[in-house]
């Protein structure tokens, strides 16, 4: 309900000041939300408004905004990055909200034959043998949660020194995909968008902090859309295409 009325206040004085057109919604957004994302612009623009998106890892595009880049929202693939803007007075509170939930999943090269049941103490060092482990880097949240989950299921420790880290999980994705690494770990929403990988396996969701999409407006944004496109995302139009690319989509609060 907060939500909703602060979004219903930022229309009316949009209205009230005259607006007479869409203005264009500059979107930072983690790697992973590409594909569904341009869908969900698209969608978008055909309600008359219009979004363009900016793609990367959620904390290189926090940084930028700190840096003063010039976003409109933020969309990060963690809490702890959209947290990292909150605490420095960065994005507009009464906006937040978690869109969207996801996977972790462990891929190999399509015409791998390669089969590792994910459990405590899988042989995935014996598996990558001299190859590496694609992943993204340390402070990306795909390479926080797989650390995570590496961590808690007691194979970090043989792992870590075979690493293949990447700026992004999209980057990590095509490390597999182009057969550079045996093995990656990336979103299940990543591996399905990408025809040159396979899922080996998914990742017990209890083996690392829930993966979620929070969402919210750039403080420094003056765009009365920046509101717009924010309630967009949350809409059933937008739903079905997060649906469609796996992603699992939140309730509203």
């Amino acid at each position: 309900m907060k939500l909703l009325r602060w979004i219903a206040s930022l229309a009316a004085a949009a209205l009230m000041s005259g607006a007479a057109h869409a203005e264009t919604v500059t979107v930072f957004a983690a790697a992973s939300l590409k594909n569904a994302l341009d869908e969900v612009g698209a969608a978008y623009a055909k309600t008359g408004g219009e979004a363009r998106f900016s793609y990367a890892a959620s904390s290189a595009i926090a940084r930028q905004i700190e840096q003063g880049a010039p976003a409109d929202v933020y969309v990060s693939a963690d809490s702890d990055w959209m947290n990292y803007l909150a605490e420095r007075k960065l994005i507009v509170p009464a906006s937040r909200r978690d869109l969207l939930t996801n996977r972790l999943a462990l891929i190999a090269p399509a015409d791998s034959k390669a089969t590792i049941r994910i459990g405590r103490g899988m042989p995935l060092a014996k598996a990558l043998g001299p190859g590496r482990l694609a992943v993204a880097g340390p402070d990306v949240p795909a390479g926080k949660y797989a650390k995570a989950s590496l961590s808690a299921l007691g194979v970090w420790d043989s792992v870590s020194g075979k690493l293949a880290q990447a700026e992004n999980v999209r980057t990590a994705l095509q490390y597999v995909a182009r057969g550079e690494t045996p093995f990656g770990i990336v979103y299940d929403t990543d591996a399905k968008v990408e025809p040159k990988v396979r899922i080996v396996g998914l990742f017990p969701d209890a083996t690392h902090p829930k993966i979620v999409y929070p969402a919210a407006v750039v403080a420094a944004s003056n765009n009365p859309d920046a509101a717009k496109f924010l309630a967009y995302m949350g809409s059933p139009p937008a739903a079905a295409i997060f649906r469609k690319y796996g992603f699992t989509v939140l309730p509203r609060r």
